[in-house]
């Protein structure tokens, strides 16, 4: 059983310091080591951590308002304003061969960067698709029913200059290919070319340069300094552009009120230029004139 303690009586307690805790006084002899002083009081934290001195350097985050939804017209705009990582270029083919021109679009489709947007089989379908088309490049063939390929070529260059037109023909380019520049093509290529270097004569238009064959480079080149008179491999190469589209229609088979018709010129006008292609061409009779026009005709068609 514990002694219960003795409690000393209120005379026996120092008097403490402000703020001191209180001590009870010590019975016996006084300390020989000197009284100890009163403390400074301990400040005790808080109990909770809320309201706890956060570091400088740690700052609170900052806090964003919600994002409000776009509207319809606000995606339309920001997604007509992204860039389209793949611009195809539109193609324009004219050609009245649909095996050929079907071919053709299938090796051009295929491409990441070029599309097929319309086809024709003929000069006034293509002229009447060109302003809905609105192509980056026009692809057509020489020899097509109804306007010759020469005018063709003049009226695209007149109506849309600035449409680059690569003419694909079968036709010799020793006669075709000066007569294609000089209405408006910017470049000339022969059939026979393979698939791979009509796509990349079709990507070097696109990009604002010619095309010729190295050999019709270099002829063109001779003709222009003089060092290869126009006339030279063929006497053909001397008729002018009108009236080699007569004589080709007259290697076709037409009368001259047909050529008059499909040309839109007069009967009249037809028998001038008939006259003059005899001439430079020494053919002394109009028989001998139809004679050698259709013999021309049928060596063109004969590589196909």
């Amino acid at each position: 059983m514990s002694t219960p303690r003795k409690r000393l009586p209120r005379s026996a307690w120092t008097v403490p310091a402000a703020g001191a805790r209180a001590v009870p006084a010590r019975s016996g002899p006084a300390p020989t080591h000197a009284p100890v002083k009163s403390e400074r009081p301990i400040s005790t934290p808080p109990a909770t951590t809320r309201n706890r001195s956060r570091p400088s350097d740690l700052a609170a985050p900052t806090r964003h308002p919600p994002s409000q939804p776009q509207s319809a017209p606000a995606r339309a705009k920001a997604t007509a304003a992204r860039p389209n990582p793949i611009a195809k270029r539109r193609v324009l083919l004219v050609d009245d061969h649909p095996m050929t021109r079907e071919g053709l679009a299938a090796i051009v489709n295929r491409q990441p960067d070029l599309e097929v947007c319309c086809e024709a089989s003929n000069p006034a379908d293509a002229m009447s698709a060109l302003p809905k088309a609105r192509p980056d490049l026009l692809v057509t063939d020489m020899s097509m029913p109804g306007r010759s390929g020469i005018e063709f070529l003049k009226d695209v260059h007149a109506l849309l200059p600035e449409l680059p037109i690569l003419v694909l023909s079968m036709h010799d380019e020793l006669l075709y290919a000066e007569r294609a520049l000089r209405a408006g093509a910017r470049a000339y290529l022969m059939k026979d070319a393979g698939s791979a270097k009509v796509l990349e004569v079709i990507r070097q238009v696109l990009s604002g340069e010619a095309y010729v064959s190295p050999q019709m480079h270099a002829l063109l080149l001779n003709t222009v300094t003089g060092h290869h008179p126009r006339g030279a491999n063929s006497p053909i190469e001397k008729l002018s552009d009108r009236e080699f589209e007569v004589f080709q229609l007259l290697g076709g088979g037409r009368s001259t009120k047909e050529i008059a018709a499909t040309l839109h010129l007069s009967p009249k006008t037809v028998d001038v230029h008939r006259g003059r292609i005899k001439d430079k061409l020494q053919l002394k009779t109009a028989t001998a004139l139809l004679h050698h026009a259709v013999r021309w005709v049928e060596s063109q068609a004969a590589p196909c």
